[in-house]
């Protein structure tokens, strides 16, 4: 096992094709549970095992969004994008709240144009999700905002903004749609 990274909360080590998180059982036990509920929807790396003290998962080698981001073209940012809106709208609908999703620059790897979400440490159930919302404001107010400007994907930040506050009272498809639409 060959050590790989080390986070605020934990270890990964590497073997083969399988990475491995070793943290405190709390935290390793609240990531597997999530994890066991989020494959069904195809969201997160795929969980092969775990123990009290840590978990292994398919490793995902990727990049991670913003430096994908800066070379990919515009039709792929699009794809993923969309993509990754689809999984926060998922956790959404099952009331998870992913955290980290308005800062996900470590937390979104991006293979074969296909972005797959990690650490889930700090997941919960909550009655007011805001994945999507928080996913939209990295879109509309960080480093990421300029290089989509760069791609020439454009977003009205008070029309997103509105757009958003209308989504977190009413969570409808029809609002949703509206916002997908600034990724054309």
């Amino acid at each position: 096992m060959v050590f790989l990274a080390k986070g605020k909360r934990g270890k990964v080590y590497l073997k083969g094709g399988i990475a491995t998180k070793k943290s405190q059982p709390f935290r390793v036990m609240n990531e597997v549970y999530w994890l066991k509920i989020l494959n069904k929807h195809k969201i997160g790396p795929t969980l092969v095992s775990y123990t009290e003290n840590s978990f292994s998962y398919q490793f995902v080698k990727g990049e991670e969004i913003l430096k994908w981001a800066e070379k990919a073209n515009k039709k792929s940012i699009i794809k993923v994008l969309k993509a990754v809106i689809k999984q926060c709208e998922a956790m959404d609908i099952l009331m998870v709240n992913k955290k980290e999703m308005n800062h996900p620059y470590k937390h979104i790897l991006i293979s074969n144009d296909k972005p797959v979400m990690i650490d889930f440490e700090r997941c919960k159930l909550t009655s007011n999700p805001k994945n999507v919302n928080q996913f939209f404001q990295f879109l509309i107010n960080s480093k990421m905002s300029s290089l989509l400007k760069e791609k020439g994907i454009i977003m009205d930040k008070k029309e997103v903004q509105a757009l958003l506050k209308e989504y977190k009272k009413t969570r409808n498809k029809k609002t949703l749609n509206k916002l997908l639409s600034f990724l054309n």
